[in-house]
């Protein structure tokens, strides 16, 4: 069966690992509190989504139910954990500033409801929802600890450190019983294998999107939004993309929460330091018009490298 994994943050920098983006993170201790609260509001949020799935599933079947319960019952420990350590750092426990990952993965998302004609197929979709979120979780959890151990060792640092460790082990549970859940229900019939299939193309690619979303202010963003809708919409089949697409491209387009995010970001810069404003904020945000909508830089033909070379 195919193993999904989250690709790397396409960036005007290149192409980002979890470690290279933690990396710069944990040196700006503002946003590190901001990204150490983005985790919590996300645990915190995953208790309401995954109570909501266990009511739809109405007790069916009850071993999916009771792993359920099971990961209600660590993501509001992490949640708590994270709550502790923030206030304990004297930082913000409110909604984060900035794009939600989880608003912009949910609208993304085909709303389906369960039947019991179509029961499996919600099991399935749902399961892989589940999963591709927390493999990213997973990523970036493991990236975290790996810069917070190259960096000072400050009290603040550790104490982090320490909650994350916490955290990680069992998130990384929650894609291991996902993926034996999938793998069971792939194990059904050659046709669940094949849904099984689809759905973790379908769900990477919209996790993939919902990802770049939150870390992507740059200009162009919204065209970049606009391929990755074209990205989903072309893993589903060819009678459900037109109305896929009608019902998202206005808002991957004229995102009002984009213009937030962009607006917030050039406060802070220019409020902390007006030099860095003009010197490094302005070329990173005009980079974004040099890379296609795939969140790629154009890669130069050979004749315009020579040139470069011999100058």
């Amino acid at each position: 069966m195919t193993v999904v994994y989250p690709r790397k943050l396409q960036s005007s920098l290149g192409s980002l690992s979890a470690r290279d983006v933690m990396k710069q993170v944990v040196r700006d201790r503002d946003i590190h509190l901001i990204t150490l609260n983005r985790y919590r509001y996300s645990e915190q949020r995953s208790c309401k989504d995954l109570t909501t799935l266990i009511e739809q599933l109405n007790g069916k079947p009850a071993e999916l139910v009771k792993d359920l319960s099971r990961h209600v019952s660590d993501e509001a420990r992490h949640a708590m954990w994270l709550t502790d350590l923030l206030v304990d750092l004297g930082s913000s426990v409110g909604t984060p500033p900035g794009m939600s990952y989880i608003e912009e993965f949910e609208r993304l998302l085909d709303q389906e409801s369960p039947s019991p004609e179509s029961l499996d197929d919600f099991v399935i979709s749902s399961l892989a929802a589940i999963n591709v979120t927390e493999k990213r979780g997973c990523e970036y959890f493991s990236g975290h600890i790996h810069a917070l151990k190259h960096a000072p060792q400050t009290e603040e640092n550790v104490k982090i450190r320490e909650t994350l460790e916490r955290i990680l082990p069992e998130e990384a549970a929650h894609v291991r019983w996902g993926n034996r859940w999938l793998a069971q229900m792939a194990d059904k019939s050659p046709e669940h294998r094949a849904k099984v299939e689809h759905a973790k193309r379908k769900h990477a690619a919209i996790e993939q999107a919902a990802f770049e979303s939150g870390m992507d202010i740059t200009a162009g963003a919204e065209l970049r939004r606009v391929g990755h809708l074209l990205d989903i919409a072309n893993t589903l089949p060819a009678w459900q993309r037109p109305q896929y697409l009608m019902e998202r491209l206005p808002q991957s387009l004229l995102s009002p929460d984009l213009q937030r995010t962009r607006l917030d970001a050039i406060q802070r810069v220019w409020n902390r330091d007006p030099q860095a404003f003009v010197e490094r904020f302005v070329p990173m945000f005009l980079s974004g018009l040099t890379r296609d909508v795939n969140g790629k830089k154009p890669q130069p033909n050979k004749a315009s490298a020579a040139n470069a070379a011999a100058n």
